[in-house]
């Protein structure tokens, strides 16, 4: 269900919505927040991942094109989310396989002709946060184009988000829900992850969630949060909080 928002608390934010094909977002106090969506990865492009991730093992659904990107224009900072990065963690990290009885049968899944050994981490759990670059936007015979010149740099803080402050009514001007990639576990539990962001007229909030159920063996829950409160500074002030459960 979308979000119904009222043009008056747009206004009185100084805040646009655009939509445009498979893209949608917000402009506000200098950043353009958007969530293009498209569908899962075709079979070419499978390929390509997995030669790239050196891997013959990917989520059963992967939404390769499904991005959540919070752009800062003055500073040029850069803050998204997507699936091969996520994966690229997945693979770097090669936690050992969950071990439960039912994952015999599982050595069959990907190729019903061949067994298969079942010696990497099924699950897809990463250690994935996020992406950030700096990027600055330069003029090149009328056209704009935006060059990437470094990584965005996280500093250790004693500041924490304010959750409480967050929890009041303040209206919500854009809300949007991502899924970077789902698997079913072959019917045996659930791997999923998600990034959820949502805008209002003081500050952005956003919750990258990796959610995993292995039915009767274990949950395993990873999350990062990011807030953002709107401000004059030219360097924009973001705090992200990581939590393992």
């Amino acid at each position: 269900m979308e979000l119904e928002v009222d043009e008056n608390d747009l206004q009185a934010a100084g805040a646009e919505l655009f939509a445009d094909g498979g893209r949608r977002g917000i402009r506000i106090h200098g950043w353009v927040i958007e969530s293009p969506r498209h569908s899962i990865l075709n079979s070419s492009t499978v390929q390509e991942w997995e030669q790239k991730l050196q891997t013959s093992h990917l989520p059963e659904m992967v939404f390769g094109e499904n991005t959540l990107i919070l752009k800062h224009l003055n500073s040029g900072t850069k803050i998204h989310f997507n699936a091969f990065d996520a994966l690229c963690g997945w693979k770097q990290e090669a936690l050992p396989p969950v071990e439960v009885p039912a994952a015999a049968k599982w050595k069959f899944r990907s190729k019903p002709f061949e067994e298969v050994i079942l010696d990497y981490d099924y699950t897809f759990t990463t250690p994935y946060c996020g992406s950030g670059t700096i990027e600055i936007d330069k003029d090149l015979n009328g056209r704009k184009i935006s060059e990437e010149t470094s990584n965005v740099h996280w500093e250790d803080c004693k500041e924490q988000i304010d959750l409480i402050a967050l929890a009041s009514k303040e209206p919500i001007l854009f809300y949007d829900e991502v899924v970077l990639y789902e698997d079913e576990l072959a019917d045996n539990g659930i791997s999923l992850l998600t990034v959820k962001v949502r805008v209002m007229p003081s500050s952005w909030f956003l919750l990258l969630q990796f959610w995993l159920r292995v039915d009767g063996v274990l949950i395993r829950l990873r999350e990062t949060r990011m807030h953002c409160v709107f401000g004059g500074s030219t360097n924009p002030v973001v705090l992200r909080e990581s939590c393992w459960r």
